[in-house]
């Protein structure tokens, strides 16, 4: 089939002719809306006229940087492999992954289930709404992804096959080592220029070569080490939430990298909203709340990977009896604890780079008010510098939260 981008009127001719999806609707009416907020992707909510709860989402990449215009191609090959991270995820732990109706490489389509009773993360967290089972879920996500797709689990030759399956998303890999790594902490035509021109902070960041030694550090390792298949981009906008469910989308990052990265990624987001509280809504609970959950989230994580390696006697990596239980446990824990460690770091460069570089995030860029944005950069861009250097030198997250309730 020929690709060709989608409409809200095409994009109901296409999925009329599918099967699967027709069985869902029957034969009600159907419209669509275009509801994609994203930086790459156009997304659209197919509703049946006479049900309007009955809905799916029809996600399509465009051979284009959405955000930027078709001024910046992007091939829609990246579709691909977000059809094959949902798939791969899935299979691992469905629970946190919406069901697929229909896929086409062809035509760079996903379609899905609508979550309708469900929220973008941070626009909840935007709101103070305190979501307590996400440290629960999102810990278990993570830590069961990571470890059930590295070498810690399985054998060599499942690993290998695992990257060979997508480690050709060469174009997003780029776009990350770029547009995280290096654009955002120079001059540059894709960051927000009218906020770096003439800013001291800005100017202040992109001298600051102790800094941008260490974001070299943390870009290499993200280009060489093949520790796990990652969803390459988790952040609090790519998740969807309720008070009982959390679900994680968008996977068109994925790729076998760093283990801290995912869990990095995630970190920044969180420390981003804390950040809003403190300069937007100066809401002190809720910021209590966030702290907690950011404890939570890390520590559940490092138990349950701890756990999830505890069931398993071999991989590529061990074999059975080549340590005593004394040294193994001791190995074990170390691993996770650096594992911790560089997400610290990737943590830093992620904050940092939202600061000025392109596609910021809400909680920072969002603010309206000249001042207070300021502020919140400043906040933003002490903690983020603290988490690049110090990271491998930082033991606990106790460590992690005064960093972050000290840069206020």
């Amino acid at each position: 089939m020929d690709y060709k981008k989608l409409d809200k009127t095409s994009v109901i001719e296409h999925i009329s002719k599918i099967k699967k999806i027709m069985a869902y609707f029957g034969a009600d009416d159907l419209t669509a809306q275009e509801i994609g907020d994203g930086n790459l992707n156009y997304v659209y909510k197919i509703s049946s006229v006479q049900n309007p709860q009955k809905a799916l989402i029809a996600k399509q990449a465009v051979p284009y940087l959405r955000c930027v215009g078709e001024e910046f191609p992007l091939g829609r090959e990246r579709m691909t492999y977000e059809i094959r991270a949902l798939q791969k995820f899935y299979n691992i732990l469905p629970s946190f992954i919406p069901n697929i109706y229909h896929t086409s490489e062809d035509m760079s389509l996903v379609v899905m289930e609508y979550l309708g009773s469900h929220v973008i993360m941070r626009k909840g967290l935007m709101e103070g709404v305190k979501y307590e089972k996400f440290s629960e879920h999102v810990s278990t996500y993570m830590s069961a992804m990571l470890f059930y797709t590295s070498s810690l689990h399985l054998s060599s030759s499942e690993k290998r096959a695992i990257i060979a399956q997508f480690n050709s998303n060469i174009e997003l890999c780029k776009l990350t080592e770029d547009l995280v790594f290096s654009f955002a902490f120079m001059e540059h035509e894709t960051n927000d220029n009218e906020n770096v021109k003439n800013n001291p902070e800005a100017q202040k960041l992109f001298k600051d070569m102790k800094f941008k030694e260490r974001v070299l550090e943390l870009k290499y390792k993200f280009m060489t080490q093949s520790d796990a298949l990652l969803h390459g981009d988790l952040h609090t906008g790519s998740i969807m939430i309720n008070e009982s469910q959390t679900y994680v989308i968008d996977p068109e990052f994925a790729f076998v990298g760093p283990f801290g990265f995912d869990v990095g990624a995630l970190l920044a987001n969180l420390v981003n909203n804390y950040i809003y509280h403190v300069v937007i809504t100066k809401d002190e609970d809720f910021q209590e709340w966030l702290l907690v959950t950011i404890k939570e989230v890390l520590e559940k994580f490092s138990e349950k990977f701890l756990d999830f390696w505890a069931e398993d006697r071999e991989s590529a990596l061990l074999v059975e009896g080549y340590l005593d239980n004394e040294t193994l446990l001791r190995y074990k824990e170390n691993f996770v604890k650096n594992i911790i460690k560089e997400s610290i770091g990737y943590a830093g460069v992620k904050m940092a780079r939202r600061v000025y570089g392109v596609a910021g995030v809400a909680e920072i860029r969002g603010i309206e008010d000249k001042n207070l944005r300021a502020e919140a950069e400043k906040i933003a861009l002490k903690i983020a510098r603290e988490f690049v250097i110090n990271y491998d030198k930082i033991d606990s997250v106790d460590e992690i939260l005064e960093i972050v309730k000290n840069a206020g």
